[in-house]
């Protein structure tokens, strides 16, 4: 096999792709191997390249500066960085990497599964989220068409607006109740290089109030690169 070499990857969850229509992103190290490796061996080789992250970001080798990296990493958290498709967000670093069906990223909780964060894109043809409407319309419209399902009651606590290094994000709090559970969750969404990029983190609503404000960070740190 050809020599490996390292080259930093950058990976985020969606709505719905009809919604789209309606209206018109850890620390990773990523090994590129020869042509002839699998995209299962890729995708592995990625992984455990994982753990050489901390280590090269602390030396500053491999990852071109940004606003939310130039910050520095709050403490007990890591940094995911996906440059290839353009996002980057930190998570709480006690939490694991999972395979989250339809998302391009996921980490969880070791022991609440349901406390976790995952981002997924989908394409689009718009530049901006303002192209979608007013944050008082999307949002309400999202949550309660397209995260909510039938038998739940969506409530919206808050939302809000935010611009960093020229790129525009919505995000905002919300509680999905069903007849026997409810949960609660932030979710932040944003275009760029023609894609609808979403993150949503959240908990059992009965732990919300306890992890709140550690989930919030990891909301307001969702970052697109450009591409």
């Amino acid at each position: 096999m050809a020599a490996t070499s390292l080259s930093l990857n950058l990976g985020l969850p969606s709505p719905a792709a009809n919604n789209l229509n309606r209206h018109g992103l850890h620390n990773i190290i990523t090994c590129s191997a020869s042509e002839n490796t699998s995209p299962n061996q890729q995708r592995c080789l990625m992984r455990r390249s994982y753990l050489l992250g901390a280590g090269a970001l602390s030396l500053g080798l491999l990852l071109p500066a940004t606003p939310l990296l130039a910050q520095g990493v709050p403490e007990n958290y890591e940094i995911f960085v996906d440059k290839r498709d353009g996002y980057s967000y930190y998570y709480p670093s006690d939490w694991r990497e999972f395979d989250f069906r339809g998302h391009d990223s996921a980490f969880k909780d070791r022991y609440l599964q349901l406390q976790n964060v995952r981002l997924s894109f989908i394409p689009t043809d718009k530049t901006d989220i303002h192209d979608l409407g007013p944050m008082q319309e999307v949002v309400p419209d999202l949550v309660k068409h397209v995260y909510s399902a039938p038998n739940q009651v969506a409530n919206i606590m808050e939302m809000k607006e935010r611009t960093t290094d020229g790129k525009n994000y919505f995000t905002f709090e919300y509680v999905l109740t069903s007849p026997n559970f409810s949960r609660a969750a932030f979710a932040t969404i944003a275009i760029a290089n023609g894609r609808y990029y979403t993150l949503i983190v959240g908990a059992n609503e009965r732990r919300w109030r306890k992890f709140r404000n550690k989930l919030k960070v990891v909301a307001d740190s969702f970052q697109v690169l450009d591409i």
